[in-house]
């Protein structure tokens, strides 16, 4: 009997690999065969950061493609890649679909693609495979997406992106009021990359939306209901990290330092502050600093992810001293098991980027947040736990654009002296595992688009089709 064979193609920045990674693993543990497509910069990443234990299995195939991107560009630069990627990935992934199904007996017969990755549209039609797309964001943030010709008609954004008036949005009354300077490709923090990023992923994946059979989701009905209403095509199948808790999280493009569950273990329960930032958040040195000496200031146990450059060097430097100071007050790593940690016991806060994974993470373990967004979906991210779930506080910044030491200190002496936002945090996590139980709807949602896929194999006859 042949493997239904699924070809799965991420946006090639570590935020989008992960997840979908994830549900690479929801569909091998149900039977399909994955080929799993990375350009050539994140695959070296990925698979460097890649134990032996964590290795493929027989199902999930690890294959790449060029980005377009010379050898002097920085693979870090998402604007230069969004831009670049358009003009040669849809060629050499045709190719590869077309040489798998020339030289392979199971067949490509279904495209999972990033929601970010629109152009893979044109490919599923143009090779004839079904389509359906993975959204590494919120639900949320694709129906602002979705909804780009609503804007324009209430005169909100025109046919370029660009804000004509300054007013809170809400496309529906059953979701928040959004401020559309934050749109992610509002929020870039350069106008060229903001019209790159509305041009090639929100426009172009609009495109593909219209034709996917479907767009499944990182989330879960009791987190995003209004959306999910409004847009029935998407389907919440998560949260993904609940699903596979069981299995050490891949896709990471860094490796792991897992000295600091050591160091969890000997800090007292709901003591620490867990402080990491994602992949790609940039500070300047003086908020660095400031972020350091806040940290000092909480007088209480922290653990601070502080990424190094892909060369391996600091960005930063610590203030005078402050190494010494800390003593076994604090615990700094490269890179972390953030689901490992978040799930510690020790933890009491995370104090994050709002990433919609880390935030997917934190909801799943019932911790409370300390909401720092630095670009794109994040702001979002944070109306939602502030303002929606009331699961965390946010970090505001000074006259000069700095988040001060004082105001690290004073907020997170507000939030863990605030016990309904530790139980708002609580109650939620029950919820969304309870979508995840059988019948439910997480985990219908999962098998019923598993199910969908797997009919792509099968003619009307019942034969295994050859397409």
């Amino acid at each position: 009997m042949t493997n239904t064979h699924v070809l799965v193609i991420p946006y090639p920045a570590q935020g989008h690999v992960i997840p979908l990674m994830e549900v690479s693993r929801c569909f091998i543990n149900n039977g399909l065969k994955v080929t799993f497509v990375n350009t050539e910069f994140a695959h070296k990443r990925v698979m460097s950061a890649w134990s032996e234990t964590d290795g493929p299995s027989d199902l999930m195939h690890m294959v790449t493609i060029p980005d377009g991107m010379r050898p002097c560009d920085d693979g870090d630069d998402l604007g230069v890649l969004t831009r670049t990627m358009f003009q040669l990935m849809p060629a050499k992934l045709e190719e590869l679909i077309n040489d798998i199904n020339e030289n392979d007996e199971e067949k490509i017969t279904c495209i999972v693609a990033d929601s970010c990755m629109g152009w893979v549209g044109k490919v599923a039609q143009k090779t004839d495979i079904r389509l359906a797309l993975f959204s590494p964001w919120s639900a949320g943030v694709v129906a602002i997406g979705m909804s780009i010709q609503k804007l324009i008609d209430d005169g909100v954004r025109n046919s370029r992106g660009k804000l004509l008036k300054k007013q809170m949005v809400q496309l529906s009354t059953s979701m928040p009021l959004i401020d559309p300077t934050t749109f992610v490709w509002a929020s870039m923090g350069d106008p060229v990359i903001d019209q790159v990023f509305f041009d090639f992923l929100f426009l172009e994946g609009n495109e593909a939306a219209e034709i996917a059979n479907h767009i499944i989701c990182n989330s879960s009905m009791e987190l995003e209901p209004g959306v999910f209403t409004l847009f029935p095509k998407m389907l919440p199948i998560g949260p993904l990290l609940a699903i596979n808790k069981s299995s050490r999280q891949v896709g990471h493009f860094w490796n792991e330092d897992s000295t600091c569950l050591t160091w969890l273990d000997q800090q007292p329960v709901n003591s620490v502050i867990y402080v990491a930032f994602g992949s790609i958040t940039i500070f300047n040195q003086a908020q660095f600093e400031e972020l350091a000496l806040g940290l000092i200031d909480t007088k209480r146990p922290f653990l601070w992810v502080v990424r190094r450059s892909t060369s391996g060097t600091m960005d930063y430097a610590y203030p005078s001293g402050f190494m010494d100071s800390i003593g076994t007050l604090g615990k700094i790593v490269n890179w972390a098991p953030q689901q490992e940690i978040l799930n510690h016991p020790s933890v009491a806060c995370f104090m994050s980027h709002c990433g919609w994974n880390s935030t997917m993470e934190g909801v799943s373990n019932g911790v409370p947040f300390m909401c720092w967004p630095y670009f794109a979906d994040q702001f979002f991210n944070k109306t939602y736990i502030c303002d929606v779930w009331k699961t965390g506080i946010g970090l505001n910044k000074d006259d000069v654009g700095i988040v001060t030491r004082g105001e690290i200190k004073s907020k997170v002496e507000q939030l863990l002296n605030n016990d309904t936002i530790k139980q708002n945090a609580l109650n939620l996590q029950g919820k969304v595992r309870e979508c995840l139980g059988a019948g439910n709807s997480s985990e219908k949602n999962l098998n019923n688009f598993i199910d969908w896929v797997k009919e792509g194999n099968v003619d009307a006859c019942g034969n295994v089709a050859c397409k």
